[in-house]
């Protein structure tokens, strides 16, 4: 089963976790310093806040996978779909472990595919790896 993944970088913690607990009517299901992420149900959402970032606003959106063969497949998809991906294994990165694929669509919008085997006690220091701008990425469907 699939969860989509959005990561919003936030100007304050304290005051933005108390605006998406009200929001979602829900507990976040992990709090940090510097992070905060909520797994819902309804919707099916890995909602993760963080102020660890350049400009406040959605950093990036994802797809969360259960298993490996899973994420295989997704990644597959993003390079049938004639994008440039990037894979990273055993990636550190918001206290979790798991291996990641990444692709930016069309309009640029950074997508982080991927599947976690094991949390961390710190925020980690793999970040997303630098990918080609859209405007370089080959136009999947020019003929």
């Amino acid at each position: 089963m699939k969860r989509l993944h959005v990561h919003v970088v936030v100007r304050d913690l304290d005051e933005s976790v108390r605006f998406y607990t009200t929001l979602f009517a829900a507990e976040p299901t992990v709090v940090k310093d510097d992070y905060a992420k909520w797994m819902l149900d309804d919707p099916r959402v890995n909602f993760a806040i963080s102020n660890r970032g350049d400009e406040p606003g959605v950093d990036h959106l994802g797809i969360q996978v259960e298993d490996d063969d899973a994420l295989s497949r997704l990644g597959q998809r993003l390079r049938d779909a004639g994008r440039a991906v990037h894979e990273q294994k055993a990636a550190r990165c918001c206290y979790v472990q798991g291996d990641k694929v990444w692709v930016r669509d069309p309009q640029g919008v950074a997508w982080e595919t991927f599947a976690t085997f094991g949390t961390i006690d710190v925020f980690g220091d793999d970040p997303a790896p630098p990918m080609t701008p859209a405007a370089e990425e080959p136009d999947c469907c020019a003929s």
